[in-house]
C-alpha cells in the first residue's frame, strides 16, 4: 500500500430517529458534533477546543453530506460546535441521498492527492427542523428539480413503481425483502450488534424504526403509497429520518503511526443513468468498482422494489445484502444514509471481523450512483 492510501480508522452514527420522534428537536450540527467528537475520542485524541489532531497531525477538513438543511455550511458550525478548533474548516456536500459516501469519497480523493492526511467526513440530515421554503409567489418549496422537466424529472416514489416494473420485482418479493429487512435490524438490536458504532443523543440510545412482528403477510396487507397500481407501499419503502454518520479517514502512513485496523479504499465510482429511472443510479457505479463477490454488502434500501432491481442488476445476492437489516428498516437520514453504509460495513468488516472486503453502494437523485469497494487492512 502507498502512504497516501486512504483508510477509515473510526466509525460512529446517531440512533436514527423517526421524522418527528426522539430527534424532532436536534438541529444538524447539534446531531453531527458528537459523532465527530466520539471518532476522536476512539482513537485516543479527544476534542478539547484547541486544535484537533490524530497522531500529531492536524484535522484537515470536515465534510459532511447534507440535503435539506438550513444552509449555511453545516460542517463547518459542527465542527465548531464539536470543539474541533477555530482553524478546522468544514464543507457541505449534496449529492442528494448519496451525499454522505460522497463526502466520504471526497475526503479520501483528498488524502491521495496530499492535501492532508486526516479528515472528518460523513453526512448529517434533520428533516425534522428542516426549514419549510416557498416560492417568490408564496407557494410551498416540495423539493428541488433533479433534472430538466423536459427530460423527465419524476419524484422518488413513482420512479420506484417504474424501475420494479421495468425489472418484473413482484409485490409479493418487495414485501419479503422488507420484513427480512426488520427482522434483521431487530435481531441486531435486541443482541446489541450497534451498540459500539452509536453515540447517543437526547437521550436516544436505539434506532426508532425497527419494526417487530412484520411479516409478509402483514405487509402485503398495505395499499401502494405511490401510483394506483404500484407495488411500493408505507412498508416496504423507506420512512423519513433524522440522524448523522461520520468516518475517520488517514492516511496509511498515520494508520500505521496509530497502530489499528481499518477499511482501505480500494476503487470508488460516480456514474448516472436515465434521471426517468433514477433509482437504478447504483448499478453502473458498482460494475465500475465491483471485483467478485465482496464478503459483505451494504446497499441502501430506499424502496424494495428499487433496491431489489439494482442488486439483481449487479449481480448481488439479496440475501446477503445489509446482514443487519438496511433503510427500510433502520431509517434513512437522506444526507447521512451513504455514510451509515460505511459505519455499517466498519463494524461487520473490522469490529466483528467478519470478513475483509465489502461494498457500499446506493442510488440518489436525478439517476446518480455512487459504490466503493473497501478491504480490511491491520
Amino acid at each position: 500500500m502507498s502512504d497516501r492510501d486512504p483508510v477509515v480508522v473510526a466509525a460512529r452514527r446517531t440512533p436514527i430517529g423517526t421524522a418527528g420522534g426522539a430527534l424532532r428537536d436536534v438541529t444538524v450540527d447539534e446531531l453531527a458534533a458528537p459523532v465527530l467528537r466520539a471518532l476522536l475520542t476512539d482513537v485516543g485524541h479527544p476534542a478539547d477546543g484547541s486544535a484537533a489532531h490524530v497522531a500529531g497531525v492536524p484535522v484537515s477538513d470536515v465534510l459532511l453530506g447534507n440535503v435539506f438543511g438550513p444552509g449555511g455550511n453545516p460542517a463547518r458550525v459542527a465542527a465548531l460546535r464539536a470543539g474541533l478548533g477555530d482553524e478546522v474548516p468544514g464543507m457541505t456536500v449534496d449529492r442528494q441521498c448519496a451525499s454522505g459516501l460522497a463526502a466520504i469519497l471526497a475526503a479520501a480523493t483528498a488524502i491521495r492527492a496530499g492535501n492532508g492526511e486526516v479528515y472528518l467526513a460523513g453526512g448529517v440530515e434533520s428533516a425534522s427542523t428542516a426549514p419549510h421554503r416557498q416560492w417568490p409567489d408564496g407557494t410551498r418549496y416540495t423539493r428541488a428539480p433533479f433534472a430538466p422537466a423536459e427530460i423527465g424529472d419524476p419524484d422518488m416514489g413513482p420512479a420506484a413503481d417504474v424501475v420494479a416494473a421495468k425489472a418484473g420485482i413482484s409485490r409479493e418479493r418487495q414485501d419479503a425483502f422488507a420484513a427480512r429487512s426488520h427482522a434483521r435490524a431487530v435481531r441486531a438490536q435486541d443482541g446489541g450488534t450497534f451498540g459500539a458504532e452509536l453515540v447517543p443523543v437526547a437521550g436516544l440510545i436505539a434506532d426508532q424504526r425497527p419494526r417487530s412482528g412484520f411479516t409478509p403477510e402483514r405487509l402485503a396487507r398495505f395499499r401502494p403509497a405511490f401510483t394506483a397500481d404500484g407495488t411500493a407501499t408505507a412498508a416496504n419503502s423507506c420512512g423519513v429520518n433524522d440522524g448523522a454518520a461520520a468516518v475517520l479517514v488517514v492516511s496509511e502512513r498515520v494508520r500505521r503511526t496509530l497502530g489499528v485496523p481499518g477499511l482501505s479504499l480500494t476503487a470508488a465510482a460516480t456514474r448516472g443513468c436515465d434521471p426517468n429511472l433514477l433509482g437504478l443510479g447504483a448499478v453502473p457505479a458498482i460494475e465500475a468498482v465491483l471485483q467478485g463477490a465482496p464478503d459483505a454488502v451494504e446497499f441502501t434500501e430506499a424502496f424494495a422494489g428499487q433496491a431489489l432491481a439494482c442488486l439483481d442488476a449487479a449481480g448481488l445476492d439479496e440475501h446477503t445484502a445489509s446482514p443487519n437489516g438496511g433503510a427500510i428498516a433502520l431509517g434513512h437520514p437522506w444526507g447521512a444514509s451513504g455514510a451509515v453504509l460505511v459505519v455499517r460495513l466498519f463494524s461487520h468488516l473490522v469490529r466483528a471481523r467478519r470478513g475483509t472486503t465489502g461494498l457500499s453502494a446506493l442510488s440518489s437523485g436525478g439517476g446518480l450512483g455512487v459504490a466503493a469497494r473497501w478491504e480490511v487492512v491491520t
